[in-house]
């Protein structure tokens, strides 16, 4: 399954770092990345191949937790999701 994941909060070293990390420990690809600074603020959108997830909502509560020990917002959504938003 693929999803979009999207980082937000103040610029501080080690946020790319840590959630790309993440993702590789967990075996998640990242098929792309857009980031950028917005006077001071971070963001990130991956889009993220998910392999051999057994629980996506498992999935969530280890990236909130990741999330709050980088200082930044992480969520994670199925592309499905945007793609059925965008055939209304």
């Amino acid at each position: 399954m693929k999803a979009i994941l999207t980082t937000i909060g103040k610029d501080k070293p080690g946020i790319v770092a840590g959630v790309s990390g993440f993702l590789a420990s967990k075996d998640i690809n990242i098929l792309d990345i857009s980031q950028t600074i917005m006077d001071g603020n971070f963001t990130m959108m991956m889009l993220v191949e998910l392999t051999n997830q057994p629980d996506f909502n498992q999935l969530v509560g280890q990236l909130d937790a990741l999330g709050q020990k980088l200082g930044v917002d992480i969520n994670v959504r199925n592309e499905a999701l945007y793609n059925a938003m965008h055939q209304l």
